[in-house]
């Protein structure tokens, strides 16, 4: 069990997994805009998460120690504190005609998000056949 969790702390499987919950959220996220395209005064939502992520990876940004839950967080988080966040979008600039949805937008951003959960699946399947090769004692 030890093991397993060093191996999972000093990978990329961290990421993947984040990405990968990103990714489903941002799925629920633009199927429910596309399902209200219709609704007077909706608001879209979208997700907000890779500007956590690029601070969780910065290696330049200094990290923080927190001596009490009760305090806040400053510095570079964990991998494991960051999380996608669904929030209602504001932006005037999408005039759509009852609500701020614009359905061309949210057919680009699905295809998009369907991009980058096909990339971080296969990246995670390579991972771990890289894995069971190595335990095995195979060497590609």
């Amino acid at each position: 069990m030890i093991l397993k969790q060093v191996l999972y702390r000093q990978t990329a499987m961290p990421v993947i997994e984040k990405s990968l919950d990103a990714a489903m959220l941002r799925d629920k996220a633009i199927a429910n805009n596309l399902a209200n395209v219709q609704t007077p005064a909706y608001k879209r939502i979208d997700v907000s998460f890779e500007e956590s992520l690029k601070k969780a990876l910065d290696a330049k940004r200094p990290k923080g120690t927190k001596t009490d839950d009760r305090h806040m967080s400053v510095g570079k988080p964990e991998i494991n504190e960051i999380m996608p966040m669904g929030y209602r979008a504001e932006d005037k600039t999408l005039p759509g005609e009852i609500n701020n949805v614009d359905i061309d937008l949210e057919m680009a951003k699905m295809a998009d998000n369907q991009l980058k959960f096909f990339f971080s699946t296969k990246f995670m399947s390579n991972y771990m056949d890289d894995f069971s090769d190595i335990i095995k004692g195979r060497i590609r």
